[in-house]
């Protein structure tokens, strides 16, 4: 299936200029369309704190909050013009939760652009969560670093292979990017041996699955006990001057992961290049 509709969600951390570039110039290159979520949530006070403030208070919030929507709504519709997609593009501003209202609306796209967390600027804002919204909106994210800006996406495509379901499903979502890549390496970090795992030849069976797919393929794996798996893939992602990273998410349960650690919750802090993920 091709990727013709996009969700990209935006929000007011200093990130989201780059997300939102990226996104309209993937979704130039797809010929989708593209549609952006702007959510505020406004500070939730008890009912007898509410009834105290004075009513040049609220009115004030309620200017700032329009303010605020005006000059992302300006930004959205200059990114538009610079990259030809003012004909196939859509303003969606909301009141509400920002990450339910992506994983609502989300469910109409093919394809959600969101953003990293920053842990430094984004514990007190209003942000779309990357971790709930792979499990809430049943579609595939493209998760956004918070640092450094993109040139390009998707022409050169490092795939993270365990063998799972969660994996194969992000190669069948990613797999229009994956066709049109001029480069496309699979990389299985400390394989798993025997006839449940990978087998003799990681990776061969996957990476021959995508060449008939015609995509431009390689197959490697790497076994160490020194490095971390997630650590290995990004370390991979820079030797090879990969754009982005495809990989299944949540391959055990998120209460496993934040105990137990995992690839999923290390790449969502430590990503370094976008990271399309799918559960």
């Amino acid at each position: 299936m091709a990727l013709k509709d996009f969700l990209v969600v935006l929000d007011d951390t200093p990130a989201c200029a780059a997300r939102l570039d990226l996104a309209a110039r993937l979704a130039a290159r797809c010929d989708a369309h593209l549609t952006a979520l702007y959510a505020t949530n406004d500070m939730i006070l008890p009912g007898y704190i509410e009834a105290e403030i004075p009513q040049e208070m609220r009115e004030g919030r309620r200017h700032v909050r329009q303010e605020q929507t005006g000059r992302m709504a300006a930004a959205f519709e200059d990114a538009m013009r610079r990259n030809g997609m003012t004909d196939r593009s859509e303003w969606l501003a909301v009141e509400g939760d920002p990450t339910l209202a992506a994983a609502v609306r989300g469910r109409y796209a093919d394809l959600i652009v969101v953003g990293q967390l920053d842990p430094d600027r984004d514990r007190d804002q209003p942000v779309a969560q990357p971790a709930d919204l792979l499990f809430e909106s049943g579609r595939p994210l493209l998760v956004v670093p918070y640092a450094g800006r993109f040139a390009t996406v998707g022409e050169r495509i490092l795939v993270g292979w365990n063998g799972s379901r969660e994996a194969a499903r992000a190669i069948g979502d990613a797999m229009p990017l994956l066709e049109t890549a001029k480069r496309v390496v699979v990389m299985a970090a400390n394989p798993k041996p025997g006839p449940n795992g990978l087998g003799d030849e990681p990776c061969a069976d996957i990476a021959r699955h995508l060449s008939r797919h015609g995509c431009r393929v390689e197959a490697t794996h790497v076994a160490t006990n020194v490095v971390e798996p997630g650590d290995t893939l990004l370390n991979a992602a820079a030797d090879e001057s990969c754009d982005l990273l495809v990989m299944g998410a949540y391959g055990r349960s998120r209460f496993r992961e934040l105990v137990l650690g995992g690839m999923t919750r290390f790449m969502l802090q430590h990503m370094t290049v976008p990271v399309l993920m799918s559960h």
